[in-house]
């Protein structure tokens, strides 16, 4: 197993957009936060969110090998098998479907944090300490809003889950309300 240090060193080797590397962190936030809540692993589970989009800025889409062609490197260094599948069950077309709690908080944590993100910039300071449970919700209402979001993902997220929206959409953001300074908002 990696550790933290070993997987951003992988992370930062791969990717150089900064935008995508705080994706990462925010997601590594969201996860060991359901660690914490489902009584797991923090630092495993947390490596998996921060692995998850690894490939993505060299391989955007599913036609360009995303999540596969990250998780075939992460094969080849030896990452759990298991901790690879959870990666692969985050992308809808990867054909692997999510059966542990593991892979379902990843799927839930993905598109969440983005759109949480863009619910802090349209924020007067663009902070995160100026989001709550209630704006997000909101801006999810709002269809021409972050459009590119797929709400149904976000829903979905929650009820893989067991949990209420408002707990989800809480979980995940004052995770990343925590590392607030290193997500720049």
């Amino acid at each position: 197993m990696l550790t933290r240090e070993q997987a951003w060193e992988i992370v930062t080797s791969w990717i150089a957009g900064e935008n995508l590397r705080k994706h990462l962190l925010a997601v590594e936030a969201g996860m060991r936060a359901y660690a914490r809540r489902f009584g797991d692993d923090e630092e495993t589970w947390g490596i998996v969110g921060l692995l998850h989009d690894l490939d993505y800025e060299r391989c955007p889409s599913q036609e360009a090998g995303h999540p596969f062609v990250g998780v075939e490197y992460l094969r080849s260094i030896g990452f759990p098998e298991e901790l690879c599948r959870a990666i692969l069950s985050h992308a809808d077309y990867s054909g692997v479907p999510r059966e542990s709690l593991l892979e379902r908080a990843l799927f839930a944590c993905d598109e969440l944090t983005g759109f949480i993100v863009a619910v802090a910039l349209v924020k007067p300071n663009k902070t995160l300490a100026e989001v709550d449970v209630d704006s997000v919700k909101r801006k999810l209402k709002d269809k021409a809003f972050a459009r590119a979001v797929r709400r149904e993902d976000i829903l979905k997220g929650a009820e893989l889950l067991g949990i209420s929206l408002d707990e989800h959409i809480g979980v995940v953001l004052g995770a990343m309300q925590e590392i607030a300074p290193t997500l720049g908002l």
